[in-house]
């Protein structure tokens, strides 16, 4: 175990897109944390007076339409977008990891059903049955962790579908089946941890995807409601202003796409390293939302 750990770090370390990944999350995610913690001194109060002022020393994001400091609001935002992707990718994940499971191990029906449901679902473009859902449902952020959840379980089943397959067949599997070992327990111990890599790196690359949604759902006036923050309703909110006051959406765009490429570049660099296939430069199919 302890080797494995420092080949993992040994190998994480020579991984140039997972440490620049890993590096530019870890900051975003600080600042978006610590933006509650610390007193704004009324930069978060409206004040007509400071409306659209460019960035400056005071101000490095400049002000929003409200005379709010827009970094300050930024990084609330932040807190938001990051937030739901977190619990929305967590829900895509147990549902594909409980669906999957039953459609690779369940046998032939089961695995007929789900993959039909997970056929449905890949019928319709996934951003176009977002906003359809969003348009019918309440609005809220419950909501909103549930609409992207739900709408997310099909690559990951497929995935864990096809992991399950695979692993079944070998022989320590049909040994502890031979054994009389229970289901949930070949599932739980035998089977699903030699799925784990696979998960992680789906994982990673998906919730930046996940983020995407959520942003383009807000910008659409369908995710996020005011008052709250959000990174796609400031890009949204600031179109008004793109010739007179570019910052309101120049400055959320860039930390929406910095945060996502750094997911990326981290779950490429998690495949090339968890993967030995991918480590000696094969391709695998990359996880999509």
């Amino acid at each position: 175990m302890k080797a494995d750990l420092k080949e993992f770090i040994s190998r994480f370390r020579r991984s140039r897109s997972a440490c620049a990944g890993l590096a530019v999350l870890v900051i975003v995610v600080i600042a978006v944390s610590l933006s509650g913690m610390i007193p704004s001194g009324g930069r978060d109060e409206i004040d007509l007076d400071r409306s659209l002022e460019p960035p400056s020393a005071a101000h490095p994001f400049g002000t929003d339409a409200f005379g709010r400091d827009l970094l300050l609001m930024v990084l609330r935002g932040g807190r938001i977008s990051l937030t739901v992707g977190f619990v929305a990718r967590t829900i895509s994940l147990l549902l594909g990891i409980a669906l999957g499971t039953l459609a690779g191990y369940g046998g032939r029906r089961a695995d007929s059903i789900v993959m039909r449901l997970a056929d449905i679902t890949f019928a319709f473009p996934t951003l176009l049955l977002l906003i359809a859902i969003m348009a019918v449902a309440t609005p809220g952020l419950v909501t909103l962790f549930t609409v992207l959840g739900v709408v997310g379980w099909a690559a990951m089943a497929r995935l864990v579908r096809a992991q399950v397959l695979a692993v079944r067949e070998r022989e320590y599997v049909q040994a502890a089946m031979a054994a009389g070992a229970g289901h949930f327990k070949i599932v739980a111990v035998y089977i699903l941890p030699q799925c784990l890599s696979t998960l992680i790196v789906v994982y990673t690359i998906g919730l930046g995807m996940t983020i995407m949604a959520e942003s383009s759902l807000s910008f659409l006036g369908l995710g996020v409601q005011p008052p709250a923050p959000s990174w796609g309703r400031m890009i949204s909110g600031g179109i008004a202003f793109m010739r007179t006051a570019p910052w309101l959406t120049l400055f959320p765009g860039l930390v929406l796409t910095l945060t996502v490429c750094s997911l990326n570049l981290l779950g490429d660099g998690l495949r090339d390293i968890l993967d030995p296939k991918m480590f000696s430069g094969a391709k695998t199919i990359r996880g999509g939302f």
